[in-house]
């Protein structure tokens, strides 16, 4: 008799691991497919910024949710996961950012997290590397950091432990209708499936609102110290959500190893996998005119990722109209570190027809279904 599972998850990112940890929970025989190496992919080139973002109340939610999974998770993560509270420093670059600081503070605070206004005195003593004469910044210290790949790898291995099991090397050339057909010929049966494939997801699931967006990574030599906390451009949401060909903006994260990850940039340039060095040039540009000492820093290595990108920056997470055996779990830009736990904890109540904790309506999945 041909083994049927309750359900198959394609795609071994942190999204697609985070929704096999939590449907492991609920259902004894779930699936994993990834072709290549888990936690590879986009995963490999995410910052791995555990931040709860404002840009919409949809987003806000979805983050905050996320981060409050992240934090219960913590204690048990392998000290290779580098769990870090280091917070997140918003820094304004002249008087009419810092002039919405204070309300984006209130925002938080109104929702139950701490935020600290820092003037241009605290921000120095927080960040001496900073440049002087900043304004100042919002300081959100309950947000922290992982190391991306082996946080998804640790979330794989918890559900194999629950009896979830990884079919690896394996491509998924079909899906849907609770088949899933692989690059052998061979078509594997479940109640469900799940599209966790991230910037690939329309080619799986034609029709999905999704566009490869291109972004670069650029990490320094170690300099224990040098950065704190995790320091964002408060003009970062701007650029992170502009649809020009080409953006960048201030981000700079630092490591448990005491590297400094630099980010961010934004492509849209089709799936080019290629360094573009005049590119990298604009984000160490940019990263000077906050911490003007970074240019003279060791670089040891530049690489790029794809982001999966909607038109709302918001994911889609949830089952199709017209196949509710297929659910998606893709297009979460640049926030999926972030927002896998949440994506995965959805994913896992959709299957089960259970009610969530948040509000599922602004993930919803729509796809142009051409007759």
């Amino acid at each position: 008799m041909t083994e049927v599972f309750d359900g198959i998850v394609v795609g071994g990112g942190i999204v697609g691991c985070a929704c096999a940890y939590y449907l492991s929970e609920r259902f004894p025989k779930v699936l994993l497919i990834e072709k290549g190496p888990v936690g590879g992919g986009s995963t490999a080139a995410g910052m791995g910024h555990v931040v709860v973002m404002d840009d919409s109340r949809a987003q806000f939610a979805l983050t905050q949710y996320s981060q409050q999974l992240w934090n219960e998770l913590f204690p048990q993560l392998e000290p290779s996961c580098e769990p870090r509270s280091t917070g997140t420093l918003w820094v304004a670059a002249d008087e009419e950012e810092f002039s919405h600081v204070d309300g984006k503070r209130k925002l938080y605070e109104s929702n139950g997290l701490r935020a600290e206004v820092l003037d241009t005195k605290a921000i120095r003593e927080a960040e001496p590397h900073l440049r002087e004469g900043l304004p100042g910044g919002l300081l959100i210290p309950g947000d922290s950091v992982i190391y991306p790949m082996t946080a998804a790898a640790w979330l794989l291995d918890q559900a194999r432990l629950r009896g979830a099991k990884l079919l690896q090397g394996r491509a998924v050339v079909k899906m849907g209708q609770g088949k899933t057909t692989l690059d052998d010929g061979t078509t594997l049966d479940a109640h469900f499936v799940v599209n966790a494939t991230g910037d690939r997801a329309q080619t799986l699931t034609p029709g999905l609102p999704i566009t490869p967006r291109k972004g670069h990574l650029i990490i320094t030599d170690r300099y224990p110290g040098y950065v704190r906390h995790q320091l964002v451009e408060l003009g970062y949401l701007k650029s992170a959500h502009e649809m020009s060909n080409e953006s960048v903006a201030f981000n700079a994260q630092p490591r448990a190893t005491g590297q400094i990850l630099l980010g961010s940039s934004r492509q849209f340039v089709g799936w080019d996998p290629g360094i573009d060095r005049n590119l990298i040039a604009k984000m160490v540009a940019r990263a000077t005119e906050y911490l003007p000492g970074i240019g003279s820093l060791s670089v040891i290595r530049t690489w790029v990722g794809f982001r999966a990108t909607t038109p709302n920056s918001l994911p889609l997470i949830g089952s199709l109209q017209h196949d509710p055996a297929t659910l998606v779990a893709a297009g979460h830009e640049g926030l999926g570190i972030t927002t896998s736990l949440a994506t995965g904890k959805l994913i896992a109540d959709i299957a089960s027809g259970v009610e969530s904790k948040i509000d599922r309506n602004p993930f919803a999945v729509s796809v142009e279904v051409k007759s």
